[in-house]
């Protein structure tokens, strides 16, 4: 039987493949390859300096466009669908692509997959619209139970459509710290880093008020006098791919330099680099506001054996389950909450063991991103193809 062909379709924000691109075209990179033989995916996305109009990417075939105007980008993307003919047609986290995807690809079936709240909010789409896109849809999917209750209460109707894929890590880049290879680099990356003999406390994402990261700044000095040895590590920038700087941006880094020598900034490190700072962690620190849809750094650093300590807000509470693979801390007492979970975890070698151990099973289970792409087979088999 020849393979299901699937066009994906990201939203023209970044070029696949990227080191410096968002998580909608990260999951894209992941998951799609794994689709084969089963299916034979197409990605439409972004050109790039660096990148052909036409490439490969782990065997999947590429067509990149300019991005200037988003009605140009999205048309020319239309366009070559229709000559590729797809079954399906996959729109990644643009509602409004899917309209122009069916007026141009009548009688293809056309799927949405939204990976977060913020571009079905009134800020980026009229309730209206909004209705109209959703019910242009042929299956709708989101990345966690949270988005699918967001979903559900805006448009009820559409109910029926929704289905819940998480995304994943690749469980080989981001090893364990207790097999052979994650503590052999454990070890090496800590002694380049000046990080030998330290509890280090790792804050990995975008400096934007969204990700909370004052309130692990804030308790800094209080958990310093109990823990001597800790160094608190953030590593990223308020942009994706930019090491550009904001008001918050240097506000955190005043809030650091109330404790010389325990904080340390790290500017955007391209996503290559992700795994080496997760295995050097000992905590992982996810303190996001209530909207994060599902965090793929939560997944990142369990995978390396690392316990994640998050609020219990949006998706991360389908990823973590609070004591037994970390914490889970309460937004209207998060500080307080992160503070006595920090510290319970920095003076007990023995329980960060265990967590972290648990954590990397809770991944293998549930969390990589062959788990993604076989949830899409099914998906598809489902669908009657």
């Amino acid at each position: 039987m020849a393979p299901i062909k699937v066009a994906i379709v990201t939203p023209g924000s970044f070029p696949i493949p990227s080191q410096g691109s968002s998580s909608v075209e990260r999951v894209v990179e992941k998951f799609a390859p794994l689709l084969m033989p089963y299916a034979e995916p197409r990605i439409y996305g972004k050109l790039s300096k660096k990148l052909p109009r036409q490439g490969q990417f782990k065997g999947v075939v590429c067509e990149r466009f300019p991005a200037r105007s988003k009605q140009r980008y999205i048309h020319d993307v239309g366009l070559a669908v229709q000559r590729f003919s797809p079954h399906v047609i996959d729109v990644e986290n643009r509602p409004q692509y899917v309209l122009t995807m069916k007026q141009m690809n009548p009688g293809k079936r056309v799927w949405l997959y939204l990976h977060s709240s913020t571009f079905i909010s009134p800020s980026y789409i009229s309730p209206a619209k909004l209705h109209q896109c959703l019910q242009a849809a042929d299956k709708i999917i989101v990345n966690s139970e949270f988005i699918r209750r967001i979903v559900v209460s805006k448009v009820p109707e559409v109910s029926s459509k929704l289905r819940v894929i998480y995304p994943g890590v690749d469980t080989v880049r981001f090893p364990s710290q207790y097999s052979a290879e994650g503590a052999a680099k454990r070890e090496s990356l800590r002694k380049k880093r000046g990080l030998t003999g330290k509890k280090v406390v790792l804050f990995m994402g975008r400096l934007i008020p969204l990700k909370g990261v004052h309130h692990l700044l804030n308790v800094v000095p209080q958990l310093v006098k109990s823990h001597p040895e800790l160094v608190v590590v953030i590593v990223g920038s308020p942009f994706y791919g930019s090491h550009r700087k904001t008001a918050y941006a240097r506000k955190l880094e005043r809030l650091g330099r109330k404790c010389p020598g325990h904080v340390r900034f790290v500017p955007y490190v391209p996503h290559t680099e992700v795994p080496g700072w997760m295995l050097v962690a000992d905590v992982a620190v996810v303190p996001s506001g209530q909207r994060e849809a599902f965090g793929l750094v939560n997944v990142e650093a369990m995978s390396c054996g690392v316990p994640v300590i998050a609020t219990r807000a949006g998706g991360m509470k389908e990823i973590i389950r609070s004591g037994e693979t970390g914490y889970l801390v309460n937004q209207a007492h998060v500080e307080s909450e992160l503070r006595e979970k920090l510290h319970l975890l920095l003076r007990d070698k023995q329980l960060r063991q265990k967590l972290g151990k648990r954590s990397r099973e809770r991944v293998e289970q549930t969390f990589t991103w062959r788990h993604t792409a076989d949830r899409w087979v099914k998906l598809l088999k489902e669908s009657g193809m």
